[in-house]
This record gives C-alpha cells, structure tokens and sequence, in this order.
C-alpha cells in the first residue's frame, strides 16, 4: 500500500512537469504585468517588424481648418506575435503608443487590428498586405469624439536601427517653423509716399548649424551653443530622440524628422536608451534653450 502511494506520487509528479513545458511566463502586449499563459505556436514570422508611413486624413466637409483635411502624419505598427488566432503588436503615432490584438487572415493577407478601446483615439486597422506594404484603413471606434474619424493607412516595412550618424537632409528639411506664428508688421509706401503698415505673420527660423551639430556624436559644451538661435537648439536635441525612433507630440518637431527617409517613430519613451554623452547634451541644451531667443521673420510658402 505504501509502494503504491508512492509511485502514484511520482507519477503525479512527471505529469505536472509536463505541463509546465506547455506553459511559460511571457508578457502578453495587451497587459502590463507578466502573467503565466499557454505557449501558442507562432506562424508567419517573416511578418513580424516594423511597418511605417503615411496616416492620412479622409476628408471631412466639416473641419474647422480646411488644411487639416491634408494633414498626413507619420505612422508606425510592429507587428511582434501572429499566433493561429490572434495577432499582437502596437501602433505609434503623434507620441501615442497603444497595443492592439486581433486577426490575419491568410487567404485574403489581411489584418484586422483593435486598439483596446479605452482612449478616446482608439480604433480598428483594416490593413492588407502587399509584398513588403500595409495599405488600408483606421476607423475610430467613438465618432463623436474625434474631427477626424477615418485615416487611410499606406506603411512600408522598416528596419530599425539606431544610428548616431543620421542628420536632416538638407533637400528634405526647411529651416522654417511653420507651425508657431507670431503677428509682426509689414509697411509699403503708397501712390502720395505715405508709409503704409498692414499685418503679417511670421514664423521662427533656423540656421545651418540643424544640418552640422550631431549631438549624438560630439560632446557639447556652452561655447558651441551660445550664440544660437532658440530652434537650433530644440532641433539638434529632438535630432537625439528621433535618431532612437522617439515618436514626437510637438507637430513643431514633426514637421522637421516625418520626411526624413531614415526616421522610423517606434516609441514614446527613449529616455532609457540615450549614451551617457547624448543625455549630457539633452541637459545642456535644454538649459541653453531656456535663456535663447526666437527669430521671426516673413515666409513665403
């Protein structure tokens, strides 16, 4: 009676350790704590990664700006985990990063991908793939609280990588602030000679020193920065965030890395993974910056 206790014992035994190879701790994306779940098999690993690009407005007749019904931001979603049913990842755009879960169906090559509902700016991608692209569509799921409740979605797949050599392109770049305006004063002198004022917006600019100082590679010190020009500043430190795929709220900042071929937005928390150089810098231009002045001047679009 004993033995077989015993032997009904390590039998209990071997089957529990059998179990556990079935299961793993992981860390589910819709989740924030690990939590202890059945290993699903995985399919379609060559679609994992990166794919990003253009997240348009559809039109809307009743937007308060008529530009914004042109506006195309930047869009990432990485794709991490496609088992038989579910398929895992995030989106990021305009600083906002949320996890979403659904489906792909291997028939059509299409994903349905939901946000988890909970923010206002929540919705459901219903994407397509095409060779190494994602076209399709974003729709909201509350209608009502958003101007904009329909995005059409064209992404390439991406590699990233952090690289301290990236700069702005010249031929991609403006050095002009378009998106923080003051009103200034513009004058003409009229048919008697008088002089006439009217006026005009201005808008802050840059100088050359966005497409020279890497403060991803060389160590800054006051003297480099003293006589610079408050945007300089901003860019060349938001030039160290975006070189590690920060994804920037400030459309000041957008406007400047979105068309850069080599900037790829993957998260809205870098701060872990600047050098100890880079976030030397980050300190002494922000301080810098707080004592520099804007220039403003008239541009022409």
């Amino acid at each position: 009676m004993k033995t077989n206790l015993i032997l009904a014992l390590i039998v209990a035994s071997l089957g529990l350790s059998s179990c556990k190879k079935d299961t793993e701790v992981i860390k589910d994306e819709t989740k924030k704590d690990s939590v202890a779940v059945v290993v699903e098999p995985e399919f379609h690993k060559e679609l994992y990664g990166v794919y990003t690009g253009d997240f348009e407005t559809v039109y809307n007749p009743n937007a308060d700006n008529v530009e914004d019904n042109y506006m195309i931001k930047k869009l990432s979603v990485k794709i991490n985990r496609i088992t038989k049913d579910s398929v895992y990842g995030y989106s990021v755009v305009n600083g906002n990063q949320r996890p979403f879960r659904g489906i792909y169906n291997e028939n059509t090559q299409k994903f349905i991908l939901d946000e988890p509902g909970d923010d206002k700016t929540d919705g459901r991608f219903t994407i397509g793939l095409r060779k190494d692209s994602l076209v399709g569509d974003w729709k909201v799921f509350n209608r009502e609280k958003v101007k904009f409740p329909e995005k059409i979605v064209r992404l390439l797949k991406k590699d990233f990588a952090y690289n301290p050599n990236f700069m702005l392109d010249r031929d991609h770049s403006d050095i002009v602030d378009w998106t923080t305006t003051k009103k200034g004063k513009g004058s003409y002198e009229d048919e008697n000679g008088k002089t006439q004022t009217y006026d005009v917006e201005q808008q802050r600019y840059a100088s050359d020193a966005i497409f020279k100082i890497n403060a991803s590679k060389q160590k800054l010190e006051e003297k480099d920065l003293k006589n610079m020009k408050k945007l300089d500043m901003e860019i060349i430190k938001n030039a160290v965030f975006a070189r590690h795929g920060y994804s920037f709220k400030k459309e000041t900042y957008r406007q400047f890395f979105d068309y850069q071929d080599w900037y790829i937005p993957v998260s809205n928390n870098v701060d872990n993974d600047l050098s100890p150089m880079e976030k030397e810098n980050v300190a002494l231009l922000s301080r810098m910056i707080k004592y520099a002045e804007d220039n403003y001047d008239s541009f022409g679009r």
